[in-house]
């Protein structure tokens, strides 16, 4: 590795600690909504099925089955949701759990 990469890594690294600990302004940093999420993909990697999927996430089963089946697509909203149960799907279902 060539110390010009090792500097920049090290600099990348340095900016995500101060991101994530707070000491950096967050404005600088957008988010970036897919124009598309492939519904079928997510569920199936966590081994559900169309109906566990959409009680677990509060999607209506007719929608996933729509956007597995390419007659609708998930709405901006609901593509967030879909890429944070992609990238977390523990924390989400813990966001959603149902406290008595």
């Amino acid at each position: 590795m060539t110390r010009s990469a090792f500097d920049k890594i090290k600099a990348g690294l340095g900016e995500a600690k101060a991101y994530i600990d707070g000491s950096e302004s967050k404005r600088g940093y957008g988010i970036h909504v897919p124009a598309r999420v492939n519904v079928k993909k997510i569920r199936t990697r966590l081994g559900l099925s169309q109906e566990s999927f959409a009680q677990t996430y509060g999607f209506a089963l007719s929608a996933v089955r729509d956007w597995e089946q390419g007659r609708r697509q998930p709405e901006r909203s609901a593509r967030i949701l879909l890429k944070v149960v992609e990238k977390e799907p523990d924390a989400v279902t813990r966001a959603l759990a149902k406290t008595a």
